[in-house]
């Protein structure tokens, strides 16, 4: 006997005699858990079509197929077989693929909303633990149900029977049209297949924009959009907080304008008479992050129904510094006295 082959069934048999006797599906469903939080918790990978090649199943499939499997250990009927040996307790494989499906859908939403109402909310990690823990759970309840049955009872998938038959099938066809039909069967996978992997490779970019806010905070620190200041004094500091998100999906540099302006409104449009820049800032955000700004708004001058104005441009400002050559604007009217 060879050394390596000894080695290798002496750790084999090191393992738990419930993992080295886990059916062949429930032992995938495991490995299908593990290696999405791999893919996205571990750095790099995460940032792969892995991410999204191991999580779809994760949330269409494995869960309803754990549960079902946990639900229904025993095979289903044979169509073959005779009446009186049908039981109703079992499921054929299509009725489990299909109820599969429809449990994952059915269990992730209440898995999100129970998420919802802990501390730690509808986060990555929280959703990694609470639908691969689900998963695990039914998992280990139905290869402990299948055990408690009778082996030829017992629900397996027949993965050797499926291949075999595709096989022969392909190999050697009974007529022409049998041919020409498995001819357009492996171009139809083949098809899907390269149609899936370029969809998850390349994903289709959205609309692309940026958010433009102004936040102020209140009495519990928390920041809002609301509770603007509208009573300014000369020579005094005012703090706001402004804010870009980027979904530009892209990484991208832009200038933010700050200006107090005294403006008149003529034939229902109104004129800049006068705009004083306070602050300028020039931030580059990456695709899909937030940038927030606190400052202190000091008025140098003073007047009534003034306009506190935030213009945002994607790279340089525009020679004319207005609302309307702005890629995006926010305004609040102040008056701005004397002490």
């Amino acid at each position: 006997m060879s050394g390596p082959p000894a080695r290798e069934s002496t750790l084999w048999l090191l393992l738990p005699r419930p993992v080295r006797e886990l059916p062949a599906d429930l032992a995938a469903t495991l490995v299908l858990v593990v290696l999405m939080t791999l893919s996205a918790t571990v750095p790099f990978v995460s940032e792969t079509p892995l991410r999204i090649v191991f999580g779809l199943p994760l949330v269409l499939f494995l869960p309803g197929y754990a549960l079902i499997a946990a639900l229904f250990p025993e095979a289903g009927s044979s169509p073959d077989a005779d009446d009186d040996s049908e039981t109703d307790s079992g499921i054929d494989g299509i009725e489990r693929l299909a109820l599969s499906f429809g449990l994952s859908i059915a269990v992730v939403p209440l898995i999100g909303l129970a998420l919802n109402f802990t501390p730690w909310g509808i986060r990555l990690v929280p959703i990694l633990v609470g639908v691969g823990g689900f998963t695990t759970v039914a998992t280990a309840v139905a290869a402990r149900r299948r055990r408690a049955l009778p082996e030829d009872e017992r629900f397996e998938v027949p993965y050797r029977e499926w291949v075999a038959e595709s096989y022969a099938e392909l190999r050697s066809p009974e007529t022409r049209l049998d041919s020409a039909l498995n001819v357009l069967l492996v171009c139809s996978l083949l098809l899907a297949s390269g149609s899936i992997v370029y969809a998850v490779a390349v994903p289709a970019q959205g609309e692309s924009f940026s958010e433009f806010y102004l936040l102020t905070e209140n009495d519990d620190g928390e920041l809002v959009a609301s509770d603007y200041p509208t009573e300014l004094t000369v020579g005094e500091t005012e703090e706001l907080v402004v804010g870009i998100g980027n979904q530009e999906n892209e990484q991208t540099s832009y200038t933010v304008i700050v200006a107090l302006q005294r403006v008149d409104t003529i034939d229902n449009e109104t004129v800049v008479r006068e705009s004083t820049e306070l602050q300028r800032y020039s931030p580059t955000v990456g695709d899909n992050e937030t940038w927030q700004q606190p400052h202190e708004i000091t008025p140098t001058t003073t007047g009534t129904n003034l306009r506190l104005t935030y213009l945002l441009y994607k790279g340089d400002p525009a020679p004319q510094r207005d609302i309307d050559s702005a890629y995006r604007s926010n305004y609040i009217w102040v008056n701005v006295t004397t002490q």
